[in-house]
């Protein structure tokens, strides 16, 4: 039998991890990146023998591909991803190829926002539990790798919309969407629709043995589960109202019921403050209710997970002002919760690469909570516009010492210093991870 021959356009966490997965497997593998290729990267890939070339993608040796892996940050919409579907050519995500070559119980997790602190906080509770369960998704080794190199029996899956939409078989045994609002509208033709049939394509291959743990109070979870035939289990969690098969809130616990099994858990014993992390911890508790984990050991990883790193961190008090990292609040819906549990005056960093964002609801946080505005972006136009006339003092910077010296000069006792971006890092920084660590260097340099 003729090998099959696996192209894999660029050479990332997800490409390099499913090129090891695809030479284990036996396929013809040819890794190819447009840009240039990390060295670290370079010496796995010469390490395993693997073919590849950067800063290029040479067509003749990609149209002879049997099946393409596109990196997640590549859109449909590029004209080489178009030829090779118009050659019938199939063009899959990472999870979807290494989804096939592993017998694990796979719990996928998605949602505008949470979906990295549940995907945390339901890996460190199924762990505690005594379970051998990887994660994967944005963080650390690729699912891909970690189905070459580890034997794990679960893993636990951050999903994003972009490898959602490249998904065929992809079947997770438990699914959770946190919520969804508009986000990342650029690649989606600017049609919240589309991104919300992207989400729900978690869903599409579950069976009735399979489930789907959402967010009952979230209007746009609630009626994509009327337009999209979810076959799944239903599990619902809310803040608002009492769910039979589910999670909600009575008095200050939670109760959740799972199979005629209930277990209630204190609030005011969870780890992570605030509304949207009483929901993550819900998805996470319902999620090991479902593979059996004791009640005990689930309350206890509740009580003591330490939270993700760029979330709402806090980093340090000087001068009694708290400087909070939330450099991982890409989008608004993620600053709005950072803003709301604000409980002092803010000084507010905000700026970046908009995604088509719409600052609108924002403002009566602001109005409520924020001082002074710091921009941090080479375009800050839209934001300027938004939040012009809400608050006395608006500054602009181009760099991030400069927006924390200006931070502590405006700052007063008692006041919250608060990077929520509310937008991509790519105009200064590499990535959201790098602007939260200058952050947290400019920070301690004070």
């Amino acid at each position: 039998m003729q090998q099959q021959r696996l192209v894999i356009l660029g050479a990332g966490e997800s490409g390099v991890g499913t090129a090891i997965l695809g030479k284990q497997q036996g396929y013809d593998v040819f890794v190819s990146d447009k840009s240039a290729i990390k060295t670290h990267y370079k010496n796995v890939l010469n390490q395993f023998e693997i073919e590849w070339e950067e800063q290029q993608h040479t067509e003749a040796k990609l149209f002879n591909a049997d099946v393409v892996m596109k990196s997640p940050g590549i859109p449909d919409t590029v004209s080489l991803v178009k030829s090779l579907r118009e050659k019938g050519i199939p063009v899959i995500s990472e999870i979807e190829f290494a989804g096939q070559f592993t017998k694990a119980t796979i719990v996928g997790i998605t949602g505008s926002n949470g979906k990295t602190t549940t995907t945390m906080l339901t890996h460190h509770v199924l762990k505690e539990g005594g379970l051998n369960v990887g994660v994967a998704g944005n963080m650390g080794k690729s699912f891909a790798r970690q189905v070459a190199e580890e034997s794990f029996d679960e893993y636990v899956l951050e999903l994003s919309s972009f490898q959602l939409d490249g998904i065929v078989n992809f079947r997770p045994h438990i699914a959770i969407i946190t919520n969804i609002t508009p986000d990342h509208l650029d690649r989606y033709d600017y049609k919240f629709e589309n991104y919300i049939a992207a989400k729900f394509r978690i869903a599409m291959n579950q069976t009735e043995n399979d489930y789907l743990i959402y967010d009952a109070d979230d209007e746009v979870v609630v009626n994509g589960l009327k337009t999209y035939k979810v076959k799944s289990t239903l599990i619902p969690f809310s803040l608002k109202n009492k769910q039979e098969n589910g999670a909600y809130i009575e008095g200050n616990n939670i109760i959740l019921t799972i199979q005629n099994k209930t277990i209630t858990m204190p609030t005011d014993s969870l780890a992570l403050e605030g509304q949207h992390n009483t929901k993550n911890a819900m998805a996470a508790s319902a999620v090991a209710q479902l593979l059996n984990i004791r009640k005990q050991t689930i309350r206890e990883s509740m009580s003591g997970f330490q939270g993700v790193e760029h979330r709402l961190e806090k980093v340090l008090k000087i001068q009694n002002v708290q400087y909070i990292n939330d450099s991982k609040a890409t989008n608004i819906n993620a600053t709005y919760y950072a803003l709301e549990s604000m409980t002092t005056q803010t000084v507010w960093i905000v700026g970046g690469v908009d995604k088509g964002n719409d600052y609108a609801e924002l403002l009566p946080l602001v109005h409520e909570k924020v001082k002074a505005i710091i921009c941090l972006g080479v375009d800050n136009s839209k934001i300027i516009e938004a939040f012009g006339g809400v608050t006395d003092l608006m500054v602009e910077t181009t760099s991030m010492s400069e927006a924390v010296k200006i931070a502590h000069k405006i700052a007063e006792k008692g006041d919250n210093v608060l990077l929520s971006p509310a937008c991509a890092s790519f105009d200064l920084f590499e990535n959201y991870e790098e602007r939260g660590r200058q952050f947290k260097a400019a920070v301690r340099a004070l």
